[in-house]
């Protein structure tokens, strides 16, 4: 394979991970005071501590483009090495996900998409081209956009944004 690139050698070893799950539904059972079964928020949760990083932040939000703006902002202010973004990512017009993050990225990583939906073919098949999913940096933390059902999140997390995660912290924060 040769020589690690120079990036991911100093890449963070812990990492601090947001997770923000977009789903109108789950979000109205949440503040009407009523339990959300969140199965993709605790297989993010379960698969990133495993891997022995820390979730600071985790949250059910609705599929709203200025929710999800602000809610980018605020963990990104909080520290966010890492902010994951599950669902609103489809092609309904309530998916707003893509919408709403895309134009505050700062460097965009087109690869992410690619790759997942290659994996993702290998999986589902042709519907693979209707997943939209994105990652970036904003303000020095990695994001990801990726779908909601759990078997995605898996996906994502075990071949793309676990492995990769500490080196692109680690290029978006060089100076």
């Amino acid at each position: 394979m040769g020589v690690p690139h120079e990036h991911k050698l100093r890449a963070p070893s812990r990492l601090k991970f947001s997770i923000v799950v977009v789903s109108t539904s789950r979000y109205r059972l949440v503040e009407a005071g009523e339990d959300a079964v969140d199965v993709s928020g605790s297989v993010m949760q379960r698969m990133i501590e495993d891997a022995k990083h820390d979730v600071i932040s985790r949250r059910i939000i609705p599929d709203d483009e200025e929710f999800i703006v602000n809610t980018l902002r605020e963990e990104a202010s909080r520290g966010a090495d890492v902010i994951i973004f599950s669902g609103g990512t489809g092609v309904s017009p309530r998916d707003v996900t893509i919408e709403a993050v895309e134009p505050l990225l700062e460097k965009r990583l087109p690869g992410f998409g690619e790759l997942f939906r290659i994996l993702s073919y290998k999986e589902v098949g042709a519907s693979a081209m209707l997943t939209r999913c994105t990652a970036g940096t904003y303000k020095g933390a990695a994001v990801f956009c990726i779908p909601g059902s759990p078997d995605a999140v898996k996906l994502a997390l075990e071949k793309l944004i676990l492995p990769e995660a500490g080196h692109v912290v680690a290029v978006a924060r060089e100076v």
